[in-house]
C-alpha cells in the first residue's frame, strides 16, 4: 500500500510543489539514452514527473503506481495522454516488452517486505524484453541517512498558489535495521488541517540486492554511484538475458 502522502488527494496535489528540484532524475534520463530505450516502464511513477519527461522525448512510457490520487494528478498534467497510466503495481502488469524499467527515488526501498520485493523483481523481469534492463537506486546503508531525518533539518514553510502556506517536517519514528520508519507532517495554514504520512524503508546492502537480482534471473551489469549524491546511493543496472 502506498504511503498517505501519495494516497491522500490534498497531499498528492501539492507534492510536486513541495519538492520541485527533481535533478535526481537526470541520471535516469541519461541511462534511457545510453541504453537506447524506446519503451520504458516507470514503476512507482507517482505524479508522473519522470514519465512525462520521457514522453516529451518521444519515448513510449507506461507509468504504474498503487496510489490512485497520485495517478489522478499525473493524468491531469499537460501531455499525459502520451503515457499509459496504470493504477497498480509491478506484480499485476499487462503483457509488455519494455526496453527499460525504472524505480526512481524511494520506490525500491519502499517495497520493504522480502516477498513483495521478490514478486516485484519477477513481475518486472516478465515485463522486459530479452536484453531489457531494470535500473533503480537504494541508499547505501553504511551512510545511515536516517540520522539526518529530524524536524530541525527538514522544517519548511512553503507558500503555494491557490493553497496558501504549508508547513512540513520529517521526524524519525523507529530504526530496526534494515527497516527505518519516519513520519512527515503537513500543516495547511489556510484551515489548520494537519495531515501525517508514515513511511518504512528497507536499507538493503549491495550483496543482498545482487543476490536477489541473480535469484530472479537477472544479470547484474553494473552498480553505479548517483552522480548528484556521491557515496550515498547505489544505482543498480540489471539485465534480463
Amino acid at each position: 500500500m502506498a504511503d498517505e502522502c501519495f494516497r491522500h488527494p490534498r497531499l498528492a496535489a501539492i507534492l510536486d510543489q513541495l519538492d520541485p528540484d527533481r535533478s535526481d532524475l537526470d541520471v535516469y534520463v541519461r541511462m534511457t539514452d545510453e541504453f537506447e530505450a524506446r519503451q520504458v516502464l516507470d514503476i512507482g511513477c507517482g505524479t508522473g514527473v519522470f514519465a512525462l519527461l520521457l514522453a516529451d522525448r518521444g519515448i513510449e512510457v507506461v507509468g504504474v503506481d498503487p496510489a490512485r490520487a497520485s495517478v489522478d494528478v499525473a493524468r491531469g498534467k499537460p501531455g499525459s495522454e502520451r503515457v499509459r497510466w496504470i493504477c497498480g503495481d509491478a506484480t499485476t502488469l499487462p503483457p509488455l516488452r519494455a526496453d527499460l524499467a525504472t524505480m526512481t527515488a524511494n520506490v525500491a526501498q519502499a517495497i520493504a517486505g522480502p516477498q513483495a520485493w521478490r514478486k516485484t523483481l519477477r513481475g518486472v523481469y516478465e515485463s522486459l524484453r530479452p536484453g531489457g534492463r531494470l535500473v533503480f537506486e537504494t541508499r547505501n546503508p553504511a551512510r545511515r541517512a536516517w540520522e539526518e531525518w529530524n524536524r530541525e533539518a527538514s522544517h519548511t514553510v512553503t507558500e503555494l498558489p491557490d493553497v496558501g502556506a504549508v508547513e512540513s517536517w520529517v521526524q524519525l519514528i523507529e530504526v530496526s535495521e534494515p527497516l527505518v520508519t519516519f513520519r512527515w507532517t503537513y500543516v495547511f495554514g489556510a484551515d489548520g488541517q494537519v495531515l501525517t504520512s508514515d513511511s518504512t524503508l528497507r536499507f538493503r546492502g549491495r550483496r543482498e540486492v545482487e543476490a536477489e537480482l541473480t535469484a530472479q534471473g537477472y544479470v547484474v551489469e553494473d552498480v553505479r554511484d548517483a552522480p548528484d549524491r556521491p557515496g550515498r546511493e547505489l544505482v543498480f543496472v540489471a539485465r534480463r538475458p
